[in-house]
């Protein structure tokens, strides 16, 4: 099998080590979240590309057929983008919660500002 074969595969480990990156490099709260959701994306990708068959198509029953994808992670997937949605949501309600508390999003300034209380 051919490395240009799997790209799907190196996709997947660009944005998972681009989303990891931003989670620890970046001070931002904001950025955090951003590079979160690119983590998950790379998950994403990942089940999806584990869950083709090569050749297969859509699990319905036609005579022409002789092969099918698994529907179930693609199934989970559609899930999974439901709660990534809603955990981005929640986040950044909580980055706004502590905006107004903090009067900023930068680590290092809440960090400090809560040494000095």
């Amino acid at each position: 099998m051919l490395l240009s074969a799997l790209y799907n595969y190196w996709v997947v480990i660009l944005l998972m080590m681009t989303g990891l990156y931003m989670v620890i490099a970046q001070g931002n709260l904001i950025k955090k979240i951003i590079g979160l959701n690119i983590f998950q994306t790379s998950v994403f990708i990942f089940y999806i590309s584990v869950g083709k068959v090569s050749g297969g198509s859509a699990p319905i029953l036609s005579e022409l057929a002789t092969a099918y994808s698994n529907p179930l992670p693609h199934v989970l997937i559609l899930t999974a983008i439901v709660v990534g949605i809603a955990t981005t949501a929640l986040a950044l309600a909580l980055v706004l919660r502590i905006r107004q508390a903090y009067d900023s999003v930068e680590e290092q300034d809440i960090l400090t500002r809560d040494n000095q209380c």
